[in-house]
């Protein structure tokens, strides 16, 4: 019997019926116990969980949670104890503990790998059948070695693009392989459950973002993943649904999560409906060894969680330099990031890893830019008609530099990775504190400005892609395309036609 927590701020210490089962640390990330001597023949069993989470600590990769008592500028209310699914599961003895799919596109396959938990034998196999719709793609048997089973599945090449598609994941087709996996001793089954995977692939191709081999312009959304009640915890499953609806419904095809590791199951409904994730580590605000083992302890963690999901295609360890807040000058700091960026790309090989988002960049796939400029004129003048040399010498948005001295700009792609923020009280009490980067009044404002920033972003060649700040009304911060309780502040198909754009360039820009 194995007891499950999927996320518990931040530090959690388990009993069951009084023995020590399980002690964890780091608020974002799931763990386990199998729990099986600690249950009693019969009768009542007892679950204690005891959480720690200290307001006051900065060394721990907390996000936007406060540390003040009320929330205040760009920080929310805090999080602590179970904030995601405690759940029980009966297992067999020796069991499939842990699946991984890691897709090749270039060659139409797709890599298992099966780690097996309990008792250990020598006698076991794995089989798995993959599946689109009522066609079988494959099914194969491999012997499990050292309790792992790990081999590369090859698919029938369709050939021709159009037949290609059908099987290739991305947000206009989401197209999942359902698989069926199961472990066996001889012919007997021991184990066996359903899972599914995409052949999806993203890349950097000298300056621009690639999907499945073609070049592919980001729309992305900031999601900071908070409701009014519930706080970082979902209502239920199907606020997650409908989130990933919402986004995609305003002309999106990606969401920056931002300062928070989300549920397994928004990402589930972002592999379901078909929206691209980027995930972003919540950080710490001191720099200490400490911060820096707690972060790439949970770091570790959640890309072992998500790895398989298709949906996730970029991984940003560090966020506008904070938990390393002198980057041009200490060397320790920029260390730190450097570090997190290899120590990302050595545990997933297959995605781009920005190292710190906004400015002050080093090791990075991406030059992300956070520019809160209202004027589209002035995004326009800073990044329109200048080269990209000019722009790295002479521009600094948020008074930081974009790259620190000896990581010039080696080619990546440049994307605005966050800008807008115009915040428009709409629907709120009368008194509310409200803060955003500037401010609207009326529907035809807000939208008319929305229009402005966003048309002068999707012309702008130097851009591979843009996240607009943000998603939803997040407390005070009144700065969403949707009230805190997902309203829209002016109608979805008005949005949509903005933020969906065609991306159109003078003849001889590009």
């Amino acid at each position: 019997m194995l007891l499950h927590f999927g996320a518990v701020d931040y530090e959690a210490r388990v009993w069951v019926n009084d023995i020590v089962v399980a002690t964890h640390e780091g608020g974002h990330t799931p763990f386990s116990a199998d729990i099986t001597a600690a249950l009693r023949d019969s009768g009542e069993q007892t679950v204690t969980v005891r959480v720690k989470d200290d307001p006051h600590e900065l060394t721990k990769p907390r996000g936007k949670q406060d540390w003040q008592l009320e929330p205040h500028s760009i920080w929310y209310p805090r999080t602590t104890g179970i904030w995601q699914t405690v759940w029980l599961e009966r297992v067999p003895r020796t069991y499939v503990e842990k699946l991984r799919w890691t897709p090749h596109v270039a060659g139409f396959a797709l890599t298992f790998e099966a780690r097996i938990a309990g008792d250990p034998a020598d006698d076991l196999a794995v089989e798995v059948e993959l599946r689109h719709g009522a066609r079988r793609l494959a099914r194969d048997r491999y012997q499990v070695i050292d309790n792992e089973a790990d081999r590369r599945i090859v698919l029938a090449d369709p050939g021709i693009d159009d037949f290609r598609n059908e099987l290739l994941w991305s947000p206009e087709r989401p197209t999942l392989l359902e698989a069926r996996v199961r472990l066996l001793r001889e012919d007997r089954v021991l184990d066996e459950f359903g899972s599914y995977t995409a052949l999806r692939s993203v890349d950097i191709q000298r300056d621009r973002f690639m999907l499945n081999g073609r070049p592919y312009f980001l729309r992305l959304a900031l999601d900071q993943g908070y409701w009014p009640d519930t706080l970082l915890a979902a209502p239920e499953d199907a606020a997650l649904r409908r989130d990933v609806e919402l986004a995609k419904a305003m002309g999106f095809n990606g969401v920056r999560k931002h300062q928070k590791v989300e549920s397994p199951r928004y990402l589930y409904w972002a592999d379901r409906l078909g929206l691209l994730v980027w995930e972003e580590m919540p950080s710490a605000y001191r720099f200490t060894r400490t911060a820096i083992r707690r972060m790439v302890r949970e770091w570790t963690e959640v890309i072992e969680r998500d790895y398989s999901h298709p949906c996730v295609i970029v991984w940003v360890p560090f966020n506008e330099s904070w938990g390393v807040p002198e980057l041009p000058s200490i060397r320790e700091h920029r260390h730190a990031v450097e570090a997190l960026y290899h120590l990302t790309k050595t545990l997933d090989a297959t995605r781009p890893v920005i190292g710190n988002d906004g400015w002050e960049s080093s090791a990075t796939d991406i030059i992300g830019i956070h520019d809160y400029d209202p004027n589209a004129e002035g995004i326009r003048a800073r990044y329109g008609p200048e080269n990209t040399q000019q722009l790295f010498d002479r521009r600094r948005p948020g008074g930081r530099i974009l790259t620190l001295d000896g990581y010039p700009h080696r080619g990546q792609p440049i994307m605005l990775t966050e800008f807008g923020g115009i915040a428009y009280a709409k629907n709120l009490p009368p008194g509310t504190e409200v803060w955003g980067y500037s401010a609207a009044h009326s529907d035809a404002e807000f939208l008319r400005r929305y229009r402005e920033l966003m048309e002068v972003v999707t012309h702008t060649a130097l851009f591979s892609g843009f996240c607009y700040t943000q998603f939803a009304d997040t407390f005070q911060e009144a700065n969403g395309l949707l009230t805190a309780d997902r309203v829209p502040k002016v109608p979805l198909e008005e949005i949509r036609a903005v933020t969906a754009i065609s991306r159109t360039f003078l003849p001889g820009v590009v």
